[in-house]
């Protein structure tokens, strides 16, 4: 059973910085890409970014320059730093992988930008 748990969510004033750390465990089989969504107080979910296996990443608009993904595929994990928070990046984060054809979620971690 693939099990992904995230950690490092908290509170941070405007203009601080934290980092999301996704662990998975369970999986027989190699991980093809891992990623961050989130989805703020009465929003949908939105992509974040992402990371392929082969190191390619992505990122959503709202936060290119100021988020920066990263993985440690020996760990089977995956990471998100994050600089400049804003208020509007106050949200739940999720981890998200992709195991052959099936993906997979984590519990989730909050994280709000307030002073």
């Amino acid at each position: 059973q693939v099990q992904v748990v995230e950690s490092g969510g908290g509170l941070v004033q405007p203009g601080g910085s934290l980092r999301l750390s996704c662990a998975v465990s369970g999986s027989s089989f190699s991980i093809d890409a891992m990623g961050w969504y989130r989805q703020g107080p009465g929003k949908e979910r939105e992509v974040v970014a992402f990371i392929t296996s082969g190191g390619s990443t992505n990122y959503a608009d709202s936060v290119k320059g100021r988020f920066t993904i990263s993985r440690d595929s020996a760990k089977n994990a995956v990471y998100l730093q994050m600089n400049s928070l804003k208020p509007m990046d106050t949200a739940v984060y999720y981890c998200n992988v992709s195991v052959g054809s099936h993906r997979y979620w984590g519990q989730g971690t909050q994280v709000t930008v307030s002073s």
